[in-house]
């Protein structure tokens, strides 16, 4: 089994930053793929970032640039989300996700809440 626990969101003005950070512990070893999703009131939960085992990034368009993931190199078991020039849109809860390497299964963290309002 493998536990996630997310830290960072809050308030924040348009323009300002956050940053979001997920340890995974438990099962760590199996863990292929981790990142970030999303999901706003009424719409479906998207991805927003994900990083493999070497360190390849991959970003939803509208949040390249402004956005940057990370993973720790020794454990692989943190991932960081750098946000920077946050805008209305990008209110949201923000899950953090972690790919068993074998089974495909998801793990999903409990959320947090990242609003970004004048």
């Amino acid at each position: 089994q493998v536990q996630l626990v997310e830290s960072g969101g809050g308030v924040v003005q348009p323009g300002g930053s956050l940053t979001l950070s997920c340890v995974a512990s438990g099962d760590i070893g199996s863990l292929t793929v981790m990142g970030w999703y999303r999901q706003a009131p009424g719409k479906k939960r998207e991805v927003v970032a994900s990083t493999g085992e070497k360190g390849n990034s991959c970003y939803v368009d509208s949040v390249t640039v402004r956005f940057a993931l990370s993973r720790s190199a020794a454990l692989k078991n943190t991932v960081t989300l750098q946000m920077s020039g946050l805008r209305p849109d990008d209110t949201a809860v923000y899950f953090c996700s972690a790919q068993h390497q074998a089974t495909g299964d998801f793990y999903w963290g409990q959320g947090t809440q990242v609003t970004v309002s004048s």
